[in-house]
């Protein structure tokens, strides 16, 4: 396979997987056809079974382990260059209110969107979702760990953390507001804040 012929296939599996990655954070999983991500993707309709012979699900997963990374490295970004734990939480929180403005209320979290759907009907997509969860929860805990909470309370603040930041999207959604989210911001700061205190 020539260099030319290997980065052409390389861009158009990418662009399956973006396509996944944005229908279902807006459609859902369920309400997703494959014909509509291989249309949104620009690609042939076949070329998907070619790169995901186990059809949606592979994508799925794919789609959701994909973008699991990506949300964790957004979290290092955000938080990681803070030595203020808790400002560093209100100010994530702060950053998500105004990500769901700019998408219009839609949903942010393609893994949270997934994830309600799937997890009592789709083993694999459940563990995978599952698996990207506790990727952002030990990541966030190590995190507030090396800020001076001790372990296994700094990995149920982090836990409390996504969480909150999860349901405060699901109500922002609902209601149109980022009034719950900012709510939700505030409630994170103070529950790492008083972690930080021991209390």
């Amino acid at each position: 396979m020539s260099d030319g012929k290997a980065i052409s296939t390389h861009e158009t599996r990418r662009r399956i997987v973006h396509a996944g990655t944005e229908l279902f954070r807006r459609s859902g999983y369920t309400g997703t056809g494959m014909k509509q991500i291989a249309a949104e993707a620009g690609a042939p309709f076949g070329s998907i079974y070619h790169f995901f012979p186990g059809g949606k699900a592979q994508l799925g997963e794919e789609v959701i382990r994909t973008s699991g990374a990506v949300y964790l490295e957004l979290i290092s970004t955000l938080m990681t260059p803070y030595e203020d734990r808790v400002a560093a939480t209100a100010d994530a929180f702060a950053a998500a209110a105004g990500t769901l403005v700019e998408l219009d209320f839609a949903d942010p979290c393609p893994i949270a969107t997934v994830a309600m759907e799937v997890a009592s009907t789709n083993e694999t997509l459940r563990q995978a979702t599952s698996e990207v969860f506790d990727s952002w929860i030990d990541h966030l805990a190590a995190y507030y760990a090396q800020g001076g909470i001790p372990a296994p309370a700094a990995r149920a603040t982090a836990s409390s953390v996504v969480a909150l930041l999860e349901g405060a999207f699901m109500l922002g959604r609902a209601a149109r507001s980022t009034e719950p989210v900012r709510a939700a911001g505030a409630a994170a700061a103070a529950m790492v804040r008083a972690a930080l205190a021991g209390e």
